[in-house]
């Protein structure tokens, strides 16, 4: 028996174990289980407290397809709220598997230093470009030439601007996005349509879980891509399915993303 908590930010929701004790890990099969939504408690993802040698905790975060993430906006808001909940903080240094992040908790919202963004082809990996910046590049996906430019937040994002949102068919696009020779490791993709002054319409594909209300660090990486193709400052707002992120790319070079996180329920997994 284990204990659990189901929380949410801006519609990503995720299952939230404790592990720092027995530090023990569900494997992919029980993964994909618990994140069933007919069959299971239902998540985007499940995410594990687990103790850290190099910060305050370490965040561990599964896909709904039982494969690991490197990390997560929306879940480690999710992840800083559960833990505050509990113990009262306003500051915690999380060991994820893009790094060290920082995260300030507040009454109604969560702000996290998530680093700078990644832009060199290698390093997101993006195949073909040697390691030049990928901005507005054509792509071919389902016979059709898109222009895309690629930001890694940790993990990797290939961001689509459209003019019309409404007719872009996510479910078809963007599983052939994700398993595009482009991208060794996959890509999550977010397509984005610029609806005001500094201010994007964002709908995302994530890599392992599929059509998700909200992405974090996919919001980042919009934010990114959005200010190198000239289409907005370097603070913006970034509207999802699930909701609103404030992201704000600084003078130093890192980006801070702030939005909510909510507890949904509690409850015991039995395998």
């Amino acid at each position: 028996m284990k204990n659990f908590e189901k929380w949410q930010g801006c519609g990503n929701d995720f299952v939230i174990i404790d592990s720092r004790e027995d530090k023990k890990i569900f494997d992919a099969e029980k993964i994909i289980k618990i994140c069933d939504r007919h069959f299971g408690i239902g998540a985007d993802g499940v995410i594990y407290v687990l103790p850290s040698e190099v910060a305050d905790v370490r965040m561990r975060i599964f896909n709904a397809d039982g494969t690991e993430a490197e990390m997560c906006g929306n879940g480690i808001r999710c992840f800083a709220k559960f833990l505050a909940e509990k113990n009262p903080v306003e500051n915690l240094k999380v060991e994820t598997g893009a790094g060290i992040l920082t995260v300030k908790i507040d009454k109604n919202s969560v702000t996290v230093d998530m680093g700078e963004p990644i832009l060199e082809a290698e390093k997101i990996p993006v195949a073909g470009f040697g390691n030049k910046k990928i901005i507005a590049e054509e792509i071919e996906v389902a016979g059709k030439i898109f222009k895309m430019t690629c930001v890694s937040m940790g993990n990797p994002h290939c961001v689509i601007f459209v003019d019309d949102l409404e007719k872009i068919n996510l479910a078809e696009l963007g599983p052939k996005f994700e398993v595009h020779e482009k991208f060794p490791r996959h890509t999550n993709t977010e397509f984005v349509q610029v609806v005001g002054e500094n201010i994007l319409r964002m709908r995302v594909w994530e890599r392992g879980s599929g059509i998700t209300l909200a992405c974090g660090t996919g919001a980042c990486a919009t934010a990114v891509a959005a200010n190198l193709n000239n289409f907005a400052g370097k603070n913006c707002t970034v509207q999802l399915d699930g909701g609103i992120l404030k992201i704000d790319w600084r003078e130093d070079n890192h980006i801070f993303m702030t939005g909510a996180a909510e507890k949904v329920f509690t409850g015991q997994i039995d395998f």
